[in-house]
């Protein structure tokens, strides 16, 4: 099962990517994400159920009606335009036309106004190069990077105004260069406040049912559902579940939102996702609209996210493995996961099992979790996945503030290798990883993503990225005796 996935998802994203990519603007990975979910839901279902329990049809045709209908809007709403055809440029058969140089954005008078915004005892400005829609300024680096950036950008502005924005970048090192790039915020036309704040309070109201009725699922998973119909007040049951794992998904982009607000970046509320299957939510996100100023600000805007969230969840955590029930190693099959969970399959997760349970707590027994200790735990494995060094994930943008862009890029790669090979003792993580495998590795640059963080920020850096190891790597055998002999 676990190969079909993979090689249809490799299948898949090749068609993604050299066929539909071309004509929208939609990310590829995106689009491949949901046109994988009927095979992810049919993958979590084996991983859940094994060949005790077969996929409810009505489940599996709801997935695919939704998996087709979100592929075709996502792709609609991304479509590039048609270039018209223009008679007057059509070439004559047999005739190679001259390759076109790019069109200056600066005429003469501009481009003498630049050089002057390039002090030669800070900048040395050697060569301006254009490129569609950008203006590359080459030259040496003769003063600190920051004061740099910040004189040559004030100069620049002074002239030029908002129309640019100007990007301190380094192809090598000690070679920085700086871009000016046509402002995009200047044309763009967003959506009206009050519009959005109506997607958001609609995804958030839908978001919360869907996790009421997940937890209600996990709370009484043989109910009928007619019974439900018949009365609703059985809702109430799923609510601890719902209420927590939004709680935690909210606090953890509420994090990213206040973190954006602070650096006077522009940020829309958090959108939630909801889902009709098993946990009843895709996640949350929020969108940032302004370009990142340094690497300063990208590491505390997608630091803040994981460590909010991880703060709001431990509190549900540590409260629902409280009510949540140590059982012996069920002698079936048909158990859910969640009923008989190992707590060795997370380092952290046990270290926590262990402060609550004691002695209680042996090698061969599992928890059957409460409802708000599974949101616990999918509040330690969303910190975890988004820590994943990789892309636009919050530990991708982590360590492209820490390394750069191009050592970053090398950590994406590696990383999604050791999660690959991970998933081979920890099955769970599987999807995740070939979710990975087809994310870009490279993440948006910074304006100035040039100077470098502090070592406080560093050392934060390293130890949230050993979070990630904690939470998603097994607790040893060995240590988990030492913990047994300790707690005798």
């Amino acid at each position: 099962m676990h190969w079909i996935l993979f090689v249809l998802g490799f299948t898949l994203y090749l068609i993604v990517r050299y066929r539909v990519a071309p004509i929208t603007q939609t990310p590829a990975w995106l689009l491949w994400f949901v046109l994988m979910i009927p095979a992810f839901i049919m993958g979590i279902w084996t991983v859940l159920y094994g060949d005790s329990q077969s996929l409810p049809q009505g489940l599996l045709v709801v997935s695919f009606v939704f998996s087709a209908l979100s592929y075709i809007l996502l792709v609609q709403a991304g479509r590039k335009p048609t270039p018209s055809a223009n008679p007057d440029q059509e070439k004559a058969p047999g005739i190679t036309p001259e390759p076109s140089k790019p069109k200056k954005v600066l005429d003469s008078q501009e481009e003498s106004q630049l050089q002057h915004c390039f002090p030669w005892s800070i900048y040395y400005l050697q060569k301006i190069d254009y490129r569609p829609q950008a203006v590359i300024c080459r030259g040496q680096l003769r003063s600190d990077p920051a004061v740099a950036y910040q004189t040559i950008r004030e100069n620049i502005q002074g002239q030029f105004g908002e129309r640019f924005l100007i990007l301190f970048q380094s192809n090598q090192p000690d070679q920085p260069y700086f871009a000016l790039v046509p402002n995009p915020q200047r044309q763009r036309q967003g959506q009206s406040q009050g519009m959005q704040y109506a997607i958001v309070a609609l995804l958030l109201v839908t978001t919360l049912l869907t996790t009421t009725l997940a937890g209600l699922s996990m709370a009484q998973p043989d109910l009928d559902p007619q019974q439900l119909i018949k009365t609703p007040t059985l809702l109430q049951q799923g609510l601890p579940y719902g209420l927590a794992l939004m709680a935690i998904l909210g606090v953890h982009e509420m994090g990213h939102f206040l973190a954006a607000r602070y650096y006077r970046l522009k940020a829309s509320l958090p959108f939630f996702i909801p889902s009709p299957f098993f946990l009843g939510t895709f996640g949350a996100f929020i969108q940032v609209r302004s370009p990142i100023p340094n690497r300063r600000t990208l590491f505390d805007v997608g630091i803040a996210g994981p460590l909010a969230g991880l703060l709001a969840t431990l509190p549900f955590l540590l409260w629902g493995l409280v009510h949540s029930e140590v059982v012996p190693v069920p002698t079936s099959e048909t158990a859910l996961p969640t009923q008989a969970f190992d707590p060795k399959a997370s380092f952290l997760f046990f270290l926590f099992c262990k402060v609550i349970y004691g002695a209680q707590l042996g090698l061969e027994q599992r928890i059957d979790l409460h409802p708000v200790a599974i949101a616990g735990g999918l509040g330690l494995l969303v910190t975890a996945l988004n820590l994943m060094p990789v892309g636009q994930l919050d530990g991708g943008q982590m360590v492209h503030a820490m390394f750069g862009q191009r050592q970053a890029a090398l950590i994406g790669h590696v990383s999604r290798l050791l999660l690959l090979l991970l998933s081979l003792i920890q099955p769970s993580l599987l999807l995740w990883s070939i979710f990975l495998l087809f994310m870009p590795v490279v993440s948006q640059p910074a304006l100035n993503d040039v100077c470098e963080l502090n070592d406080a920020r560093d050392l934060l850096g390293l130890v949230s990225l050993a979070l990630l190891l904690a939470i998603i790597l097994p607790m040893p055998t060995g240590l988990a005796s030492f913990f047994a002999l300790a707690h005798p």
